[in-house]
């Protein structure tokens, strides 16, 4: 009897630590994007050169490529239960 309910337990396939991992890449990754947004112009005939920023240009790829690192290191990370 005691083989059927140990069978029948569900368990999640990441433990807490994986989970809170993935939520901080995926904030790392929107942060990157949040980032890199607008520097545009409203008008075709002006160019913007703040789009050429540190911001845009370092900055925020750097984030999003530490943001995939993080979910990669998240999905890999073993749990402690053998």
């Amino acid at each position: 009897m005691k083989q059927k309910e140990t069978e029948n337990k569900s368990e999640f396939l990441f433990q807490k630590k994986n989970y809170m991992l993935m939520l901080v890449g995926v904030a790392v990754i929107a942060l990157g994007f949040i980032l890199m947004a607008g520097g545009g112009s409203d008008d075709p005939n002006v160019f913007n050169e703040e789009i050429y920023s540190f911001r845009r240009i370092r900055l925020a790829p750097t984030l999003v490529l530490l943001g995939l690192g993080i979910e990669i290191y998240a999905i890999m990370a073993k749990s402690k239960k053998a």
